[in-house]
């Protein structure tokens, strides 16, 4: 670094590992496919995969073919799974970096198949069905003639069909075991017609906690691997699952002011007695959301809870370090989420206050912000 670390998402490796373990406990030691599309999760896709990976993961899955590439291209040497593809998409780069395609239409077979046989191979893939989501996913309508054409190029060499698999609404328990019947058909009508998966796949991480039934031979897991809980009622700590990622940053201004002292645009936070304000140069632009101002927000600092004042800048926000004056300096840190059993604020806090997931706060870590492998 020439310039210092003011932005780091310190992600670990132990956090990573002991929750890929612990999914393979909830799993009775089934198959793991860690997802790591976007950015794995905030978290950098690199450091994911390879903490995934060594944690005792199967396979490391992607949304489209790009970030499939870029992991291949960073060195990352692990099974690679890729489902979402446009229509003049390319599957010879997939074919020859051994990146396994999912499928989900008749076009996209073809051309996978015809890639295979232009490169002189075979190409692997899994069928993605869709099975209630109503979303990506081949419709039921559409299952007989994929499988028998999947059977058929599996025949001449030109494709091997590794496995099968779709994606839960979550739209309650009596929706996922109905979604996990549709689900039963379309491996029964892949193996009639003659394809054999290997790995069969329903449960994402909240079914993988709460839908034994549907976990098959493997599941597909994303937030949970980061340690993060997907259900609103439940932490991640109930789960027994260790959030990676610590959001930290620094001190880099401190300003004692008198009572009557307004912070940042609009004064819309005036300082009711005299405080000291500290400069945290972290904003908007590296996925602080500004609508967390006058929300409650807070930061831990000198391992004290202190709160986000004033409105959020693109770059910086400023926090009331009040009774902490004198025993903090410049360069003291701040975390801004963290492991809240280890007393730094839970990234729910953030997505209670926005009203939104605590997905969409991982994914909206911007790229300023340094991806840091910690133990």
């Amino acid at each position: 670094m020439r310039t210092g670390n003011m932005r780091v998402a310190e992600v670990s490796i132990e956090a990573i590992h002991h929750n890929v373990r612990r999914i393979s406990e909830v799993t009775s030691g089934g198959q793991i496919i860690v997802v790591v599309k976007a950015c794995g999760y905030g978290h950098g896709a690199v450091i994911a995969a390879e903490a995934a990976m060594s944690g005792g993961a199967t396979m490391i899955a992607t949304a489209d073919l790009e970030e499939a590439l870029q992991l291949r291209d960073a060195g990352v040497t692990a099974p690679l799974l890729c489902w979402l593809h446009g229509p003049r998409v390319d599957f010879a780069p997939a074919i020859s970096a051994s990146i396994e395609v999912g499928v989900s239409r008749l076009s996209h077979l073809e051309a996978l198949a015809a890639a295979a046989k232009e490169l002189g191979t075979t190409a692997t893939l899994q069928f993605k069905v869709d099975t209630g989501l109503s979303r990506n996913g081949a419709a039921k309508e559409e299952w007989e003639t994929l499988f028998a054409r999947g059977a058929e190029l599996e025949r001449e060499g030109l494709v091997r069909v590794r496995g099968i698999f779709s994606h839960l609404a979550n739209a309650g328990e009596e929706a996922d075991h109905a979604q996990g019947e549709v689900f039963d058909e379309a491996v029964r009508m892949l193996r009639e017609a003659g394809s054999e998966p290997e790995m069969i796949h329903l449960a994402a991480s909240a079914a993988t906690f709460s839908r034994p039934k549907l976990h098959y031979n493997t599941v597909r897991v994303g937030l949970a691997a980061y340690g993060l809980s997907p259900f609103v009622e439940k932490t991640s700590a109930q789960l027994g699952l260790v959030p990676a990622m610590t959001l930290r940053s620094e001190i880099v201004a401190l300003r004692g002011v008198p009572a009557g002292t307004g912070v940042s645009y609009g004064f819309n936070h005036v300082c009711e007695v005299a405080t000291t304000l500290a400069l945290v140069p972290i904003g908007y632009a590296d996925g602080m959301p500004r609508a967390l101002n006058g929300n409650g927000a807070w930061v831990t600092i000198a391992g004290e809870p202190r709160p986000i004042v004033g409105r959020i800048g693109m770059d910086q926000f400023i926090v009331d370090v009040g009774p902490l004056a004198g025993r903090v300096e410049l360069g003291e840190p701040v975390v801004l989420f963290g492991d809240p059993e280890r007393g730094y604020p839970a990234i729910e806090v953030w997505s209670r206050l926005m009203r939104t997931i605590n997905y969409e706060i991982l994914v909206g870590i911007g790229p300023r912000v340094i991806r840091q492998a910690a133990e």
